[in-house]
C-alpha cells in the first residue's frame, strides 16, 4: 500500500537531477497534475513520439491509484470532468475503474458514484466491465457493480440496445446486467432487461409487447433485400431506431441520395459532421445540404453536442465543398465562446516541431500541430493584440489578416511553410520573440531542446504570466507550474477560460 499513500507536495521548483527528452533542464509534477496532463492527452494503448503505450498506461493507472487514495475529493472531481468536459471516454473509464480498485483496497468509500460518473454512453459498461474482466478476473468489487448498475439504468434502453448490443462484443448488455442485478426504473426497462438476457442465452421467448422499437426494427429486419432500397421515409427509420450505420448495413447496398435524405432527419450532430463527404459524394440535395448547414451552425445545436473545436477543422478538411465552409466557421465559432477576450498585448507561440507531428485525434485526421494551431489562431482572434509566431529549429511571427476566419487562418497557415518539423527550440523561440507582451502562451509537448538558462521562459519576466497548454501528457515539463508559470493539458474551450480567471487573482487550478 506504501505506493498508494503518498504526499501531494508542490511541484519541483529547480530542475537539479530531471531533462526534459531532448536534454534540456526539466521540472517535475505532483501527482495531481501529472495526473491531469497524462490523463487529458492519453489515448489509452498508443504510443506517442517519446513514450510507448504500455509504460505510458503504467504510469496512467499508477498515477490514478496514488490520486484517488490521496485525495479523492478531487479525482471524483476529475474523472467526472474527464467524461463530461474534456469528453475523453476511454481514458475517464480506466481512470474511474483503477481508482475504485486502489479506493476499495484502502478502504476509502464513493467510488460506486465515480463509476457511474464515467459512462455516458450504452456501450460503456460493457467496456467498462470488459476492461476489469481482463485485467482484474470476475472479481468485481461490489462498488464498481453499484457503479455499473447505475450506468444501466441510466443508458439502456431499445435504442441503445439496437445500436451497442453487438454479437461482436465479448461482453454484451446481458453480460452486465447478469453480473450487476440493476433494479429497472419501470416495467417497460425490466422488460428490455429480460430481452437483453434472452438474446445474450439465445433463448426463443416472445418479444414483449412493450418493446415497440424492437418489433419495428424486426419488422424492417423481415424484409427481402431488394425491396430494401424502397424503405426512405424518416418516420419509418426513426420508428425502428434505424441509425446510419444500421441503414448502410441493413440496405446491403451503397448509400445513395435517397437513403441518406431519409436518415438525415434522425443523425445525431456530430454524426453529420462526420458524414458530410459522403452526403456530398452521394449527391445530396441542396435543399437538405441547407438544413445540415443550419443544425450545424445553431448555437444551441454546438453547446449540446459538446464536440471539441478540432472536429471541426477535421470536417473543414475532410469536405472541402464551399458549401460547408460558412457552416463549419459558425460552429467554430461557437464552439470557442468560452475562449477568453484578452486585452493587452498577447504572444502566442505554437510548437510546428517534429513531435508535434502525432496523432492528435483517434483517427489520426488531426495533429497535434493541428490543434495547437486552431487554438493557437481561435485565442488571436479574440485577443485585443496577439503576435503568432510558429517554432521549432527556427521560428516566424505569422501575420495576421483583417477579418479572416480562423478555419481559413488554419488553411493559410498549412499552406503558407508554418509546420516546420524540425527540433523544439521553445527558449529561443520565446527569447527572440517576447517584447513586453502582458502575456505568453505556449502549446507544446514541453520537450524542449537543451538550451542554457534556468527554463525556456527565463526571457520572460517574473510578473508576467506564462500559461503552456501541453498536448502530450508527459512526465517532466519545460518549466515549474508555480508562480506566474501556469500548465494546463489538452485543448478544450473551458480550458482557455483558466487565463481571464487566474489573472483576476483567483487561485483555481483545475477546470472542474
Amino acid at each position: 500500500m506504501a505506493r498508494f499513500n503518498v504526499k501531494l507536495h508542490r511541484d519541483q521548483d529547480r530542475a537539479d537531477e530531471v531533462a526534459t527528452t531532448e536534454g534540456a533542464p526539466g521540472f517535475t509534477r505532483e501527482p495531481r497534475t501529472e495526473l491531469f496532463l497524462l490523463g487529458v492527452s492519453n489515448m489509452v494503448g498508443e504510443d506517442t513520439f517519446y513514450e510507448g503505450a504500455a509504460d505510458r498506461d503504467t504510469r496512467f493507472r499508477e498515477l490514478v491509484a496514488a490520486v484517488a487514495v490521496a485525495d479523492p475529493d478531487w479525482f471524483a472531481r476529475f474523472v467526472a470532468w474527464l467524461r463530461t468536459g474534456a469528453m475523453l471516454r476511454t481514458a475517464s473509464v480506466v481512470a474511474a475503474l483503477e481508482g475504485a480498485r486502489a479506493q476499495v483496497a484502502a478502504g476509502i468509500p464513493g467510488s460506486r458514484s465515480t463509476v457511474d460518473a464515467a459512462l455516458r454512453r450504452a456501450d460503456e459498461p460493457g467496456e467498462a466491465l470488459a476492461y476489469w474482466l481482463g485485467r482484474h478476473g470476475r472479481t468485481v468489487p461490489k462498488p464498481v457493480k453499484r457503479g455499473l448498475a447505475d450506468a444501466v439504468v441510466r443508458l439502456y434502453h431499445e435504442r441503445s440496445l439496437l445500436k451497442y448490443d453487438s454479437e461482436s462484443n465479448a461482453v454484451r448488455f446481458g453480460d452486465v446486467i447478469d453480473l450487476t442485478h440493476p433494479t429497472a426504473r419501470n416495467e417497460q426497462q425490466g422488460d428490455l432487461f429480460r430481452h437483453a438476457l434472452d438474446r445474450r442465452h439465445r433463448r426463443d421467448n416472445p418479444l414483449p409487447a412493450s418493446l415497440t422499437v424492437l418489433a419495428a426494427r424486426a419488422e424492417l429486419m423481415s424484409l427481402p433485400v431488394e425491396r430494401r432500397r424502397e424503405i426512405t421515409d424518416p418516420a419509418v427509420l426513426h420508428a425502428a431506431g434505424m441509425t446510419w450505420e444500421a441503414l448502410a448495413g441493413w440496405r446491403q447496398t451503397t448509400m445513395d441520395a435517397e437513403a441518406w435524405e431519409g436518415i438525415i432527419p434522425t443523425m445525431g450532430y456530430l454524426a453529420l459532421l462526420r458524414n458530410l463527404r459522403n452526403f456530398d459524394q452521394a449527391g445530396v440535395g441542396d435543399a437538405v445540404a441547407e438544413t445540415v448547414g443550419a443544425r450545424l451552425c445553431d448555437p444551441d445545436e454546438v453547446a449540446r453536442s459538446r464536440v471539441l473545436p478540432m472536429r471541426f477543422l477535421s470536417a473543414y478538411n475532410a469536405a472541402p465543398n464551399l458549401r460547408w465552409s460558412y457552416p463549419l466557421e459558425k460552429a467554430l465559432q461557437h464552439a470557442l465562446a468560452n475562449a477568453p477576450a484578452l486585452d493587452g498585448r498577447t504572444l502566442i507561440l505554437v510548437d510546428t516541431s517534429g513531435s508535434m507531428d502525432r496523432a492528435f485525434s483517434r483517427d489520426g485526421t488531426l495533429h497535434c500541430w493541428d490543434a495547437a494551431t486552431v487554438f493557437g489562431l481561435a485565442l488571436a482572434a479574440r485577443a485585443g493584440d496577439a503576435t503568432v509566431v510558429s517554432f521549432s529549429d527556427t521560428s516566424r511571427v505569422f501575420p495576421a489578416v483583417a477579418g479572416e476566419s480562423v478555419l481559413a487562418a488554419v488553411r493559410r497557415f498549412k499552406e503558407g511553410g508554418y509546420f516546420y518539423g524540425g527540433g523544439t527550440e521553445t527558449e529561443t523561440a520565446v527569447r527572440n520573440h517576447y517584447d513586453r507582451h502582458d502575456r505568453v502562451v505556449i502549446l507544446t509537448d514541453e520537450q524542449a531542446h537543451w538550451h542554457e538558462s534556468v527554463d525556456v521562459t527565463a526571457a520572460v519576466p517574473a510578473r508576467v504570466p506564462v500559461y503552456t497548454w501541453n498536448l502530450a501528457g508527459y512526465r517532466v515539463g519545460h518549466t515549474p507550474a508555480t508562480g506566474n508559470r501556469h500548465t494546463f493539458g489538452g485543448l478544450s474551450d473551458a480550458a482557455f477560460a483558466m487565463i481571464p480567471l487566474i489573472e483576476a487573482g483567483t487561485h483555481a487550478r483545475w477546470p472542474f
